[in-house]
């Protein structure tokens, strides 16, 4: 069996299934890396809550703008034909649909596609930020994160126990082990680890699941 896609693999998998032309948000953390692997082929424009269209790449040693930083506070660089502008526009933008894709992590997701991505108490991080807006205006929601959690619990289960993020919103999955698309018939496996069996799957999962009839292996390159 293939060893299981690290976080620059599973951000490369994402990145294949971003069309042409897309407005996208990406979340704080690992969803970010997102940028970092897209198809030269395409052109996405990036959207920041804080308010920036068309944000690029990390600046180049010494190039750095400190007024310039996307919603998680880090440096960006603005491309060619990019701007920014008010918060309360950026989430008009949000808002009103204009957002085909946004890219976020997740601690839990049900079956029915429900999505908890913050929790509560002094120290929670993250707090919920504006995940709230992005999942109810995006067209599209991907959640990028580990199949399981560090104590081997299953991320994928019946009913979230957290804080939800929003109701039935979640499009697809991508995992470690498998891309799931969630959608009125349940979750469905498109793709799944190379090597790896069905049964094991379903076992790391904590819903029942079927595979597509035209599934394909899940396989990435060696992004290190």
């Amino acid at each position: 069996m293939s060893e299981p896609l690290n976080r620059n693999q599973i951000a490369w998998r994402v990145g294949r299934d971003i069309p042409d032309a897309s407005f996208v948000n990406l979340g704080i953390g690992m969803p970010e890396l997102v940028a970092n692997y897209l198809p030269e082929d395409r052109e996405i424009i990036f959207q920041s809550e804080n308010g920036i269209l068309g944000m690029g790449p990390q600046p180049e040693p010494g190039e750095e703008d400190e007024e310039l930083v996307n919603a998680g506070k880090k440096l960006v660089t603005l491309l060619p034909g990019g701007s920014f502008f008010h918060h309360a526009d950026s989430f008009a933008m949000i808002r009103g649909g204009h957002i085909d894709i946004c890219v976020l992590g997740a601690f839990q997701i049900s079956e029915t596609g429900d999505l908890a991505n913050w929790t509560t108490g002094k120290d929670a991080l993250p707090g919920v930020g504006g995940a709230m807006d992005l999942v109810a205006g995006s067209k599209r929601v991907f959640i990028m994160t580990t199949h399981n959690t560090k104590k081997g619990d299953p991320k994928i289960i019946k009913k979230c126990t957290l804080p939800l993020t929003g109701k039935g919103c979640v499009s697809t999955v991508y995992s470690d082990i498998a891309v799931i698309d969630f959608g009125p018939d349940g979750p469905i496996v498109r793709e799944k680890l190379n090597g790896l069996e069905f049964d094991e799957l379903q076992d790391r999962t904590g819903v029942p699941i079927r595979l597509a009839n035209d599934w394909q292996p899940l396989d990435a390159p060696n992004l290190d």
